[in-house]
């Protein structure tokens, strides 16, 4: 399966970054990609509560996701919305953050909401509230993209591992984390935590991230690590775009995924136990 990571640096403009996302989308195909993956917030990446509900809408009216799915019917592909923050109706006014996956025929195949919130304190004054302006997702999902079985999963899920093995045991052979990582941490820890989840499930992990310092309307400006990566069911590190901003094009043999099943099958021996 031919996949294309776009690494964004997505500004706080939805129609801006509506462009250039789909100017990349066009390149990716043009480069023979089946599927083309999308980071976290592909739409919008702002800290700023008030800004995000003058230009958020909901997911029927958000024009992104409108062209997008056009633009996958009429070049052929797969496309996965890492996610779009998007206006939910909820009665304390927070957004969704929602991972979308898109058929080559424009369709809507699979949607996921980021269940575990980024609300961490990391020191010098870097504080994330998500759940201050994102109500928390409660479903996990597996689809498939070309008959191939797909969990899906948005940034900071990634700390959490029970998810993933559930996905894996409900099928998926590709786990997808579209992400916003935060330099601090993304140093520390995101290739090892990516690492990991393709080991303890031998799937291949695909996260396509945002990158840089991000254009600003507003005196709220956000950072975030790069290195989209590719990681294989042995947890050997296929693809790192390093920091720029582009397109990442790489070609995977999902038998790979059956290979390290055979050699560790942690995934299918799993017991349960009682205490501690």
């Amino acid at each position: 399966m031919k996949l294309a990571l776009l690494q964004l640096n997505s500004g706080d403009d939805p129609n801006l970054n509506l462009v250039h996302t789909c100017a990349l989308i066009e390149e990716a195909a043009a480069k023979g990609a089946e599927f083309v993956l999308t980071p976290e917030v592909t739409n919008c990446v702002s800290l700023d509560r008030g800004h995000q509900q003058d230009v958020l809408v909901g997911e029927a009216d958000d024009k992104l996701l409108s062209a997008i799915r056009e633009q996958a019917d009429a070049l052929g592909v797969w496309v996965s919305l890492g996610s779009l923050a998007l206006k939910t109706g909820d009665p304390d006014g927070r957004f969704a953050n929602r991972s979308i996956l898109i058929s080559p025929d424009g369709a809507i195949i699979a949607r996921y909401d980021k269940i575990h919130m980024f609300d961490v304190s990391l020191g010098d004054g870097e504080n994330f509230r998500e759940s201050d302006g994102y109500r928390a997702g409660e479903m996990a999902v597996v689809s498939k993209v070309s008959n191939v079985p797909v969990g899906m999963s948005i940034c900071y899920d990634l700390r959490f591992p029970n998810l993933y093995q559930e996905l894996a045991r409900a099928g998926a052979q590709i786990l997808l984390v579209p992400s916003a990582f935060s330099p601090t941490t993304g140093a520390a820890h995101w290739e090892t935590l990516l690492r990991a989840r393709a080991i303890e499930t031998g799937c291949f992990v695909v996260a396509a991230a945002q990158t840089g310092v991000h254009p600003s309307s507003t005196d709220r400006v956000r950072t975030t690590y790069g290195h989209s990566l590719v990681i294989d069911p042995w947890g050997t590190v296929l693809l790192d775009a390093g920091t720029s901003p582009g397109i990442s094009v790489i070609d995977i043999d999902l038998t790979a995924v059956s290979k390290a099943r055979s050699r560790v099958p942690a995934i299918s021996s799993g017991r349960s136990f009682e205490g501690p």
